[in-house]
C-alpha cells in the first residue's frame, strides 16, 4: 500500500465513476461518446493520419542515425531475455486478440466494402489485404517502438521512473513531477485502460462465438458477461506472478499455438493461392505505402467516411495502447541497442502480421470469390468459424483457436495490469499485488460496460476519444528523445576529447 500514488487513486477513483454512468445511464453514456467520436474524426482526422506516419518515418531516420548505437541501458548491460521469448513477449502484449478476430473478417470486410472501386471483385480482393497489412504493419509498429523506445532509454539508461511524463522531462524538467506530469500519467492510463478493455471486449464476444460453434452455447451479453468474470480470475493470478513467470510461460504457450493455428491454416487451405497472393499483395503494400499512409477522399464523402471508420481507427486505437505495449516492451529490451530494438520492433511483427493475415484473410476470400461461398456475410465474431466449416479438421482448429483466444485474452490483460500497475506506482517493476488486482477488476468492468452500451462502436468511440491527448504528447515525447540523445553523444564526445588531450 505504501507504493501508491496520487495517480493511482485519481485513476481509480474517475474509472469507478466512468464505470457507475454505464451502469446508471448507458444510453447517454454511448450518445455523448459517439458524439464526441464524430466530432473528433471530422475535425481532427488528419491530425491522425500524419502522427501516425511521423512517426514511422521519425523511428527509421533514429535507427539509421547517429544515435542507432546507444544501448538501452548501462554499457555492461545484456539482454534479459533470449530473442526468441522477447520477441514472443512483444508480440503477444501488442496485437494478440485481434490477430484472432479480425484474421478473416476485416480482410473479408474490405474485399466486400472496399475504400475504392468494384466490390467482392479480383481488385478489391488485392486492395483488401493492401489496407490490412497498412493498418497491422509498419506504421503500427512505429508508434509502439517510438514510445517503447522513450521509456526503455529513460528507465534503464537514466534511472528515471517507467512513466510517460518521465520522457517529458528533457523538455518541462521537475513539472514532470509536479501536476503537468500527473495529467500526462492520468492520460497515459486512460488510454491505456480504453485500448485494452475494447480489446477484452472484443476477445469475450469471439470466445462466445466459438464456444457456439463448438458447444451451442448462446451468444449473449450474460455469456460474455460471464467469460470476462472467468478470465479476469485467470488474468490476475498470472499477473501476480510477474513478467518472469506468468508472462513469460504464457507468452510463449501464446507463440505455439499460433504457429500451429498459422501453419494448419496454411497448408490445409489452398497453400499455392495464399502464397501467391500474400506475394502479390504484401509488395503492392510495400509499393504503396506511402500513399495509403496520408490517404484521404475529400472528393468522395462516402470513401472519406471509410478511411475514418478504418484507418484512422486503427491509428487512435494504436496510439492508445501506447504506454501499455510501450511500457511493457520497454520492460523486456533492457540492453538493446536503438537500432537492434527499432529494426526488430518495426521489422519482424510487421511480416508476421501481414503473413497472419494474407493466410487467414486470403483463405476467407478465396473461399467467397473462388469457391462461392458467403464468407462476407458473416459477422465480425463468427467468420473465422464459418471458414472452419468448410476446412479439413475444423472442429479441432476451433478449439485451437477458442484456447488461443483465451491465452491471448489472459497475457493482453495481465500484462495490462502490470503496466497499469507500474504508472500508478511511480514505475515500480514490482507493483503491489493489490495494485494490479484493482486495475485488473477495472479493466474487466469497463469492458463490460463497453460492451453493453455499444459493443464494437462503444469501443471504437473510447478509444478515439482517449487517443487525441495522448497522441499530442508522443509528438512531444519524439523531440524530448531526440534532444536527450543529441545531448547524450555531445557529453560522450567531450569525455573522449578530455581523455586524448589528457
Amino acid at each position: 500500500m505504501k507504493k501508491t500514488t496520487s495517480i493511482f487513486w485519481i485513476s481509480i477513483v474517475i474509472s469507478v465513476l466512468f464505470v457507475s454512468w454505464g451502469v446508471i445511464a448507458p444510453d447517454q453514456l454511448i450518445k455523448v461518446m459517439t458524439s464526441t467520436q464524430s466530432f473528433l474524426l471530422d475535425r481532427f482526422g488528419w491530425f491522425y493520419q500524419f502522427s501516425a506516419t511521423f512517426f514511422l518515418i521519425f523511428a527509421l531516420c533514429v535507427a539509421f542515425s547517429r544515435f542507432g548505437k546507444i544501448k538501452l541501458g548501462k554499457p555492461e548491460d545484456k539482454p534479459e531475455f533470449s530473442t526468441l521469448t522477447w520477441f514472443a513477449m512483444l508480440f503477444s502484449a501488442g496485437m494478440g486478440i485481434g490477430l484472432l478476430f479480425y484474421g478473416v473478417s476485416e480482410p473479408v470486410s474490405h474485399y466486400t466494402t472496399p475504400p475504392f472501386g468494384t466490390s467482392q471483385s479480383i481488385e478489391s480482393a488485392k486492395i483488401s489485404l493492401e489496407h490490412t497489412y497498412l493498418h497491422w504493419g509498419f506504421h503500427a509498429w512505429a508508434i509502439y517502438a517510438v514510445v517503447a523506445l522513450a521509456l526503455a532509454y529513460y528507465k534503464f539508461r537514466k534511472n528515471m521512473p517507467g512513466l510517460m511524463s518521465a520522457t517529458l522531462y528533457p523538455l518541462i524538467g521537475d513539472k514532470a513531477k509536479g501536476p503537468i506530469g500527473h495529467t500526462v500519467d492520468i492520460i497515459a492510463v486512460f488510454a491505456t485502460v480504453f485500448g485494452v478493455a475494447a480489446s477484452l471486449g472484443l476477445g469475450a464476444s469471439q470466445i462466445n462465438s466459438g464456444l457456439h460453434y463448438l458447444i451451442g452455447m448462446p451468444i449473449s451479453f450474460n455469456t460474455q458477461l460471464l467469460i470476462i468474470a472467468i478470465t479476469t480470475v485467470l488474468f490476475i493470478i498470472s499477473a501476480g506472478t510477474g513478467v518472469s513467470k506468468g508472462i513469460k510461460y504464457l507468452s510463449n504457450t501464446n507463440m505455439v499455438l499460433a504457429v500451429i493455428l498459422f501453419f494448419s491454416f496454411l497448408f490445409l487451405g489452398p497453400t499455392q493461392y495464399l502464397l501467391e497472393l500474400f506475394s502479390t499483395t504484401f509488395g503492392g503494400y510495400l509499393q504503396n505505402l506511402p500513399s495509403m499512409g496520408l490517404r484521404f477522399a475529400p472528393f468522395n464523402p462516402e470513401n472519406n467516411q471509410w478511411v475514418k471508420d478504418w484507418t484512422i481507427f486503427y491509428w487512435a486505437w494504436w496510439i492508445s495502447w501506447t504506454p501499455f505495449v510501450g511500457t511493457f516492451i520497454a520492460r523486456v529490451s533492457k540492453g538493446r541497442t536503438v537500432r537492434e530494438f527499432i529494426m526488430a520492433v518495426l521489422i519482424i511483427p510487421t511480416l508476421v502480421c501481414s503473413l497472419w493475415f494474407g493466410v487467414f484473410g486470403g483463405t476467407g476470400i478465396y473461399f467467397d470469390l473462388v469457391q462461392g461461398l458467403d464468407v462476407a456475410k458473416q459477422s465480425f465474431e463468427t467468420s473465422l468459424f464459418f471458414v472452419y466449416e468448410h476446412m479439413p479438421f475444423g472442429d479441432v482448429l476451433s478449439v485451437i483457436s477458442v484456447i488461443l483466444i483465451l491465452t491471448f485474452f489472459v497475457t493482453s490483460a495481465d500484462s495490462a495490469t502490470f503496466v497499469l500497475g507500474m504508472q500508478t506506482t511511480n514505475g515500480s517493476l514490482n507493483p503491489p499485488f493489490f495494485v494490479t488486482l484493482s486495475w485488473g477488476l477495472i479493466l474487466a468492468a469497463i469492458a463490460s460496460v463497453l460492451l453493453a452500451t455499444g459493443g464494437l462502436v462503444g469501443m471504437q468511440a473510447a478509444i478515439i476519444v482517449s487517443a487525441l491527448p495522448l497522441a499530442i504528447i508522443l509528438l512531444f515525447m519524439s523531440y524530448a528523445l531526440i534532444k536527450s540523445f543529441r545531448q547524450e553523444l555531445s557529453v560522450n564526445k567531450e569525455v573522449k576529447q578530455h581523455k586524448k588531450s589528457a
